[in-house]
Protein backbone atom coordinates (compact mmCIF):
# COMPACT_ATOMS: atom_id res chain seq x y z
CA UNK A 1 0.00 0.00 0.00
CA UNK A 2 1.43 3.71 -0.62
CA UNK A 3 1.74 6.43 1.70
CA UNK A 4 -0.03 9.72 1.12
CA UNK A 5 0.44 13.48 2.25
CA UNK A 6 -2.09 15.17 4.18
CA UNK A 7 -2.14 18.22 2.04
CA UNK A 8 -3.60 20.50 5.03
CA UNK A 9 -0.49 19.67 7.12
CA UNK A 10 2.14 20.02 4.02
CA UNK A 11 4.30 22.89 4.52
CA UNK A 12 5.84 22.46 0.78
CA UNK A 13 9.42 22.27 2.44
CA UNK A 14 10.23 19.63 -0.47
CA UNK A 15 12.50 17.54 1.92
CA UNK A 16 10.34 14.16 0.84
CA UNK A 17 10.80 14.96 -2.64
CA UNK A 18 14.18 14.54 -2.86
CA UNK A 19 14.50 11.37 -0.32
CA UNK A 20 11.85 9.24 -2.64
CA UNK A 21 14.05 6.76 -3.90
CA UNK A 22 11.12 5.63 -7.09
CA UNK A 23 10.40 9.63 -7.72
CA UNK A 24 6.88 8.95 -6.51
CA UNK A 25 6.17 12.57 -4.79
CA UNK A 26 6.24 15.78 -7.10
CA UNK A 27 4.76 18.91 -6.75
CA UNK A 28 0.84 19.59 -7.83
CA UNK A 29 -1.20 22.51 -7.36
CA UNK A 30 1.35 23.74 -4.88
CA UNK A 31 1.61 21.05 -2.49
CA UNK A 32 3.02 17.81 -3.00
CA UNK A 33 1.44 14.57 -3.53
CA UNK A 34 2.43 10.75 -3.12
CA UNK A 35 2.07 8.59 -7.07
CA UNK A 36 0.46 5.52 -5.78
CA UNK A 37 1.42 3.47 -9.06
CA UNK A 38 5.40 4.49 -7.84
CA UNK A 39 5.68 4.09 -4.10
CA UNK A 40 6.83 1.31 -3.02
CA UNK A 41 6.78 2.67 0.88
CA UNK A 42 10.79 2.36 0.27
CA UNK A 43 11.03 -1.51 0.09
CA UNK A 44 14.19 -2.72 -0.89
CA UNK A 45 15.60 0.96 -0.10
CA UNK A 46 15.32 1.74 3.27
CA UNK A 47 13.82 0.16 6.55
CA UNK A 48 11.42 2.92 6.71
CA UNK A 49 9.27 5.32 4.00
CA UNK A 50 11.77 7.81 3.96
CA UNK A 51 8.67 10.49 3.51
CA UNK A 52 7.82 9.78 6.75
CA UNK A 53 11.26 9.91 8.47
CA UNK A 54 12.65 13.10 6.81
CA UNK A 55 8.84 15.63 7.44
CA UNK A 56 9.34 17.65 9.92
CA UNK A 57 5.61 17.87 10.08
CA UNK A 58 4.94 14.79 12.48
CA UNK A 59 2.07 12.56 10.73
CA UNK A 60 1.85 14.36 7.38
CA UNK A 61 3.18 11.53 5.12
CA UNK A 62 1.56 8.47 5.96
CA UNK A 63 0.22 5.35 5.17
CA UNK A 64 -2.95 4.96 2.72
Amino acid sequence: MAYKIIASQCTVCGACEFECPNAAIGLKNDIYVIDPKKCTQCEDHFDAPQCAVVCPVPDTCVQA
